[in-house]
């Protein structure tokens, strides 16, 4: 299927999840692997800016810039002993791309804002309708909507009106790869998409074994259908990981953003509840999806 044969899914089964500090994960796990940066695109970024910085300025309370760089020198400083510069943050809120920003970066933006919007969500959880882990996992949802908004706009996606048959899947395989090309010329991933509706996997305790031609009917016959979601270098895999132990939920850029597209053809679509970012290769995330029709 991909070359890597039946594959394990991790997931934080065995995991002691608490909270932890930015400087007690980075050492239990660092990422050697990113120390050098690559440049990323300015439609990602411009695409990018506006989702998180829109979201996290409507919030109840809305947060506060010197707060964000707070976080963003603490994680350049921490994560890859780098002094940030001054006009990093307002760069990127104001879509100023002339200094092009680098992937570490980019990481500690993400990081930074996705930080304080959930300790703003945690302070005034009072004002939400939701539990904390819910609100927290909403905010990540409303960023990814909003990036599919503008880069449907932008690739001028054609989405299929539903998954009926074989040309509605075609439709939706070629929307992925769309969005999986933008990502990897953006920079968000450095080597590798894939998004594979052939499966092999073993997951909390279970074989789910999958055929990309059963794909439909498993949705029709079962109301359930699975997917996996390859990453190879995605540029905030060290701030998810660290995003996860330290406040419990990771950004998913590019998966909300997948989700985003099954919502608007009317299915619910995202990676099992159980999945945690930390035991993964820099090369190979993989997230096991599962996808069915919206109540």
């Amino acid at each position: 299927m991909n070359g890597w044969g039946k594959l394990q899914i991790k997931t934080m089964e065995n995991i002691v999840m608490g909270q932890k500090t930015l400087n007690q994960i980075v050492k239990e796990k660092p990422f050697p692997d990113y120390a050098d940066w690559w440049k990323m695109g300015q439609a990602f970024l411009e695409f990018m800016s506006e989702a998180i910085v829109s979201q996290w300025s409507q919030l109840h309370h809305s947060g506060d810039l010197g707060v964000v760089k707070g976080h963003v020198s603490e994680y350049l400083n921490v994560v890859f002993g780098r002094e940030a510069r001054a006009s990093l943050v307002e760069d990127f809120v104001n879509k100023s791309f002339s200094q092009p920003i680098q992937s570490g970066e980019f990481d500690a933006l993400s990081y930074a804002f996705y930080k304080s919007a959930f300790e703003l969500i945690e302070s005034h959880i009072e004002a939400y309708d939701n539990p904390l882990e819910r609100e927290r996992r909403l905010f990540t949802k409303r960023v990814g909507k909003n990036f599919f908004r503008q880069v449907h706009s932008h690739l001028n996606l054609d989405l299929p009106a539903g998954l009926n048959d074989d040309q509605d899947f075609l439709k939706l395989k070629a929307c992925i790869e769309q969005i999986g090309v933008f990502l990897k010329t953006g920079g968000y991933l450095r080597d590798h998409f894939g998004f594979l509706f052939s499966l092999d996997v073993e997951h909390a305790g279970q074989r789910i074994v999958q055929a990309e031609s059963e794909f439909l009917e498993n949705l029709k016959r079962n109301g359930i259908a699975h997917a996996l979601y390859e990453m190879g270098y995605a540029v905030i895999l060290p701030s998810a990981v660290y995003l996860y132990h330290t406040n419990g939920e990771a950004q998913h850029h590019s998966s909300r953003t997948i989700e985003e597209l099954f919502d608007l053809i009317g299915y619910k679509a995202r990676e099992t509840d159980d999945f945690d970012p930390t035991g993964h290769p820099s090369n190979l995330v993989v997230e096991l999806w599962e996808i069915e029709p919206l109540q």
